[in-house]
Formats: structure tokens, C-alpha cells, sequence
């Protein structure tokens, strides 16, 4: 896999995470000159639909259509995702690859066992990647911040991203997953994210965060520290439907 220094990181469990929990906010940046790449933790071959090889086809679609630099798989256990020192090594690694300014992750208390393990296990490799003393024959690099995304839970966000430019991307990309979510013409056993009422959800979640910032559509991020604003004014700008510039 080339990869390559990149602005920004995203780690996901299995392959569709990132794509459901932040795509919104990685093709909007990718607008914006940001470079990124995402790490798919596990093959997701535990899925009851669909298989690693039908998947990871349909993570390389969604990753070209939302403008990734990248991805890469690291095969951590799908349904019982490492987190031993090896698996931490491995994270590391790509870290170090990758010399990230910004690092993506599923948040902690999400629904799946395996979105709460990688949110524990990508923070603490992410710290380790900056130890000088620790050799993995890369050069040592710690990003700026870890912030954390949520696929399924609602958790309050410390800050939002508006993402009504870049939806409509974010929905071909999870379009690009066919074995997993809703499509009338699978003969495949319906599932919790392959039901309709879940990909409806998508559009409800986002327009929701939206409301809240004023925006048609917005995508919520928890970071352990808030980010610092260098013009509060610039962040509010049009909030009460004044013009924007």
C-alpha cells in the first residue's frame, strides 16, 4: 500500500464507519485542499451480508468517491478487534505513515463493541507514535489531536462541521456499499444498518445537527479539548440568516 503524508487520518472498525460517521466532513475538507486517508481497522468479515472481498471492493469505491489520498486495511479481528501491543503497533505504524495533523476515530461509547475498543486503542497508539524511543523503523510523529466520530449513538458535540455541500457525496459513498445497506433488490437477510429506516436515519441525523447549527446539514465531532477559535465572529457569521462572506 503507498501511502502517504496526509492532513488528515480516519480510522474505522470495518469498512463503512468512517464513510457513515464523518464522510460528510472528509469530502468537504478534501474540497478544500486537506488531504486524507482512512484505515480500516478490520475486513468487517463478521458482517451477516456481503463478504471481505465484495467489501473491501465497495471501501475502495466509497474512498475514491469521497477523495481519499488512500486506504489501507490492517486486519485487526473483525467481531473481537485487538487491542493487544501488536495490534497497537500496527496502528503505530500507520500513524507514523501517514503524519497525520488531525486523527479521526469512532467514539468510545458507540453501539459495537469493536467502534468502543478502536476508540480506546487509536487514541493511545496515536500518543505512542510520538515516543521517540519507540522503534518501529519510522520516524517518530504525534498528531495535533484525536477527535471522535459516531456512527450510530447520539453523543452532545463539541463542535460541528457543515457538511450541506458535501451530502450528497457522503450518500454516493455509502450507495457504494450494496451488501450492507438498504437496497430493495437484495435477495440477502435484512439487518439493522440494511433496514430502510436506517438509511433514512442518516439524512434525519444530519439534518438534525444541522438545525442546530443553522445549516442543512451537519456532521457532530467530541473532542477531549475544545478547539480554539481564532475569530468567533467569523464562526457565527450568518447564524441569524445574515449574508455570508
Amino acid at each position: 500500500m503507498n501511502v502517504e503524508p496526509v492532513d488528515i487520518l480516519a480510522f474505522s472498525p470495518h469498512p463503512d464507519d468512517v464513510d457513515l460517521g464523518c464522510g460528510g466532513t472528509l469530502a468537504a475538507l478534501a474540497r478544500r485542499g486537506r488531504s486524507f486517508g482512512i484505515v480500516d481497522l478490520t475486513r468487517g468479515e463478521m458482517g451477516t451480508r456481503g463478504t471481505p472481498e465484495i467489501r473491501e471492493s465497495e471501501a475502495r469505491e466509497a474512498a475514491r468517491i469521497l477523495g481519499a489520498c488512500f486506504r489501507e486495511t490492517l486486519d485487526l479481528g473483525d467481531g473481537d478487534l485487538r487491542t493487544d501491543r501488536a495490534a497497537e503497533l500496527r496502528v503505530v505504524e500507520a500513524v507514523r505513515r501517514a503524519r497525520p495533523r488531525l486523527i479521526l476515530a469512532p467514539l468510545p461509547a458507540d453501539r459495537h463493541p469493536d467502534h468502543a475498543r478502536a476508540g480506546r486503542l487509536v487514541p493511545e497508539a496515536a500518543w505512542y507514535a510520538g515516543l521517540a524511543k519507540l522503534e518501529t523503523g519510522l520516524p517518530p510523529h504525534r498528531p495535533d489531536q484525536v477527535i471522535f466520530y459516531a456512527a450510530y449513538v447520539f453523543a452532545p458535540p463539541t463542535f460541528l462541521v457543515d457538511v450541506s455541500t458535501s451530502f450528497a457525496t457522503k450518500i454516493a459513498a455509502l450507495r457504494a456499499y450494496r451488501s450492507q445497506f438498504f437496497d430493495e433488490n437484495s435477495s440477502e437477510p435484512e439487518t439493522y444498518v440494511s433496514s430502510k429506516g436506517f438509511f433514512d436515519g442518516i439524512e434525519a441525523r444530519s439534518r438534525a445537527l444541522g438545525r442546530i447549527a443553522n445549516v442543512e446539514y451537519a456532521e457532530g465531532f467530541v473532542s477531549n479539548v475544545p478547539p480554539t477559535l481564532a475569530d468567533p465572529v467569523a464562526a457565527f457569521l450568518g447564524y441569524e440568516g445574515g449574508k455570508k462572506t
